[in-house]
């Protein structure tokens, strides 16, 4: 019996996570992730399909992530009609993911609007609408991590704990025909070694094939301690210069994370107690659902939420839902830091916070996690002197910062650890990081005598 593996998207890049397993009776769609780009290649290539979408048996879903889930609103659009199977939190969570790409394409369409009305440019529409997105979670089906279920004619599921985000899976398939079983594990993302807030990876045995990110593939992480110390400075710095701090963040997880060791330095007096708003709705309810599927997080943080004690809440700390409040910030003075998101900068509130801090060279803009190439972040973080937001060019004067310790991606050690865990492996096929990236771990793991290969976008190989 063949099996085909196509990489739909997620290669050689880190967005737009999408692959396609097939067999010659089912088809099963791992993940469907918005591509990120420039915004004629993001509508070009998040509707441009190399596949029949009504075909598909089954989409798994491994996490709740944008750039991992976010394209199914597309796909249903397209035809899609199968299940849509992941794990109770994922699922939830996924659901406000959806529902505020959607109201965030609607708003950012309607700004851009505005201008191509003044400059006689044609009008835009949006990928999906938050009521097309909320339409498209009817699908979801939730299963448990351990759990062998039967998606397809002849195709098993398990999901293990990928230690990434809360929720997020590892996915084996395991297809069987008269012959016996082939294994397929699909670990992207991965998430760290003794994260904060949630449990370790747990790798699967018996594999025979592996799909594994590799967006760190060629880096460590920074210590907790030297990241503590790290954040710790540059918000006292920025403080002394009466600024502001300005966090791009990703809603989910992300922001729990940056709460989480702010509430740290807090409690030790390390920083002032200045105001600290969380700039989205997004953020606000996925931090309840945080409390709600509580036993998906490490034993700390379950013990202290079931004793009443909110590792999530503070006393100088906002959630902000209302535009008209987010506005406001712009016209308050005073010293204080600001997480909005999105974490790579391509849209919603951050933009407008951006836009108005980033020529202050008292403010400090702080990168908490990974910039794909071609985005606002990534331009950030190189730090080119003039930077365009909606369409308008403004000089970056404020201080850039990076601390790589808050990404929930595994590093350079714990891929080849992890990999080394799951062995022996017929082939590992690496996806979800950059070239320079990618090619490392390559390279790392070849010198080890394992079997790997670095696939193109929409190439399909066949396996044993």
């Amino acid at each position: 019996m063949p099996i085909k593996l196509k990489f739909l998207g997620g290669v050689r890049t880190v967005t737009g996570s999408s692959h396609l397993v097939s067999t010659d009776k089912s088809q099963v769609l791992l993940d469907a992730g918005l591509f990120y780009g420039r915004r004629d290649e993001f509508y070009r290539v998040n509707t441009t399909l190399n596949y029949n979408p009504h075909k598909i048996s089954a989409l798994v879903l491994s996490h709740a992530h944008i750039d991992h889930c976010g394209n199914i609103p597309s796909l249903i659009k397209k035809g899609l009609r199968c299940k849509i199977y992941t794990t109770p939190a994922t699922k939830d969570i996924a659901r406000l993911m959806l529902e505020d790409s959607g109201k965030i394409q609607e708003e950012d369409i309607r700004y851009l609007n505005k201008i191509n009305r003044r400059m006689q440019l044609p009008l835009r529409r949006p990928l999906y609408t938050k009521k097309e997105a909320s339409r498209s979670t009817k699908r979801f089906r939730s299963i448990s991590y351990g759990q062998r279920f039967c998606v397809a004619r002849d195709i098993f599921l398990t999901l293990y704990n990928a230690g990434h985000i809360l929720g997020s899976a590892i996915i084996v398939l395991e297809i069987k025909d008269k012959t016996g079983a082939r294994r397929i594990g699909y670990a992207v993302d991965l998430g760290r070694k003794n994260p904060p807030l949630l449990d370790n990876p747990h790798p699967p045995s018996g594999l025979d094939y592996l799909i594994l990110e590799s967006t760190y593939g060629a880096r460590m992480h920074t210590p907790i301690e030297e990241a503590k110390n790290k954040l710790k400075d540059m918000i006292n710095r920025t403080i002394q210069r009466k600024g502001k701090v300005i966090i791009p963040s990703f809603t989910l997880e992300r922001s729990q994370e940056v709460i989480y060791f702010l509430n740290e330095l807090l409690k030790d007096k390390a920083i002032p107690p200045i105001p600290i708003y969380v700039d989205s709705p997004l953020a606000t309810d996925i931090t309840e659902l945080f409390k709600f599927h509580y036993k998906y997080l490490d034993e700390e943080t379950r013990s202290a939420i079931q004793s009443g004690n909110d590792p999530f809440g503070f006393l100088n700390l906002r959630f902000i839902r209302q535009q008209q409040e987010s506005k406001a910030l712009n016209n308050d003075k005073r010293p204080m830091i600001i997480i909005a998101g999105s974490g790579m900068c391509e849209s919603g509130r951050i933009l407008h916070h951006l836009k108005n801090n980033i020529e202050d060279s008292r403010n400090t803009v702080l990168v908490v996690g990974y910039m794909a190439c071609d985005t606002l972040g990534k331009k950030i973080v190189d730090k080119e002197p003039v930077v365009r937001i909606f369409g308008v060019e403004y000089e970056l004067n404020a201080e850039v910062a990076v601390i790589n310790f808050f990404s929930g991606h595994a590093d350079k050690q714990v891929l080849l650890e992890f990999v080394s865990e799951c062995l022996p492996l017929k082939r590992v096929f690496l996806v979800h990081g950059d070239e320079e990236q990618t090619q490392s771990l390559f390279d790392n793991l070849s010198l080890q005598g394992i079997n790997v290969y670095i696939p193109n976008k929409n190439e399909e190989v066949l396996l044993d």
